[in-house]
């Protein structure tokens, strides 16, 4: 299978193109496609054949539920068997945005498409070529990130690219991602709204929206070998780069000199290490490759090049990475979360 790129202007996505796309998604193709979060590999959410088509190009379990984006809030009733008052509140408030709801599912959506669960997640993107393709596409994508699976999330149409070349029809260039990763997703099948993965909508967002919500216990602990995912990013390891990732927590001289005596040992032995560092710290470090991801002030930069610099250690072959911590103020939760699924949950005290 020979993979097209299209570039698209995500503000004024050429209609031809759109078409295109949706042309391959109503003949049961793939299409990966830009969102403000991560690129999204999709499907028709509606065909069985479809999810399994997503599956096996992604080397995805298919116990692994895949969320379906909608261009309209109107189309959530055929997806919905119910939809609480406090989810047309927060629809209201964050669609189109990096929300995803999780509801109880009517019989149109098929099992495959929910990993098996009685239950369906359903997102609205904030991105015009989104929406307009998922419109063409008539009106239901089922879209994991566009990447293999287990791997970093992909922010850009190359790092797509390097995924799923030869294993989807058609790819839809609309640039990085603003935000870089992957969308709050909120359980409201029961009263409480239950955050089972972190992401831009934070918790203190979603109490302010609708009085109350909680975090799932299973955010902050690894997962056993018998659990059974209610949303993506639960159960199996995902985000990881190649090299070895281990997480360095503590007072900030102590990672530095941690960090900095095993890049020595690391280099003295003939391996390749890396560092993720914010800004503050990153010229005191001394490895073979030393990533600047930011201000620790600047939240939205840490966010958004997280996946890309795991990117990067891949591509130079890096054995080793060592990460500072990085749980700020409002995005930390949703930062680490990725960050400490990424490491296997290997995080140092120091």
């Amino acid at each position: 299978m020979i993979t097209k790129i299209h570039k698209v202007d995500v503000l004024h996505p050429d209609p031809g193109i759109i078409k295109e796309a949706g042309e391959v998604i109503k003949k049961g193709g793939l299409v990966a496609f830009p969102t403000e979060t991560v690129y999204g590999l999709g499907g028709d959410a509606l065909d069985p054949g479809a999810a399994q088509r997503i599956y096996a190009a992604k080397g995805r379990p298919s116990d692994n539920p895949l969320i379906v984006h909608i261009c309209e809030t109107g189309a959530l009733k055929e997806l919905a068997a119910h939809i609480p008052d406090k989810a047309a509140i927060l629809c209201e408030r964050f669609w189109p945005g990096p929300l995803t709801m999780i509801f109880r599912k009517r019989p149109v959506v098929p099992d495959e498409t929910t990993g098996g669960l009685d239950t369906v997640a359903v997102r609205m993107p904030d991105n015009r070529a989104a929406l307009e393709f998922i419109r063409a596409a008539g009106g239901f994508i089922a879209a994991p990130s566009a990447n293999l699976s287990g791997r970093p999330s992909p922010t850009t149409a190359e790092r797509v690219l390097e995924d799923m070349d030869g294993r989807i029809e058609l790819i839809l260039d609309g640039g990085s991602s603003v935000i870089g990763l992957e969308s709050t997703i909120v359980d409201l099948t029961s009263d409480t709204p239950l955050i089972l993965r972190p992401g831009y909508v934070t918790e203190g967002m979603l109490k302010e929206a609708v009085g109350e919500a909680l975090y799932d216990p299973a955010v902050f602990q690894k997962p056993s070998a018998d659990t059974r995912p209610r949303a993506p990013g639960m159960k199996y390891r995902h985000y990881a780069p190649e090299g070895e990732l281990k997480i360095i927590k503590g007072e900030e001289e102590r990672v530095i000199s941690y960090i900095r005596k095993r890049c020595e040992e690391l280099k003295n032995s003939g391996k390749k290490a890396a560092v993720i560092a914010s800004e503050d710290t990153f010229s005191r470090y001394d490895a073979f490759r030393v990533i600047n991801i930011g201000k620790r002030s600047d939240e939205e930069a840490i966010a958004g090049g997280l996946y890309e610099s795991l990117r990067q250690c891949d591509d130079e072959g890096v054995e080793f990475i060592f990460s500072e911590e990085f749980m700020t103020p409002r995005l930390g939760t949703a930062i680490m979360n990725r960050l400490t699924k990424a490491a296997g949950y290997e995080v140092i005290e120091v």
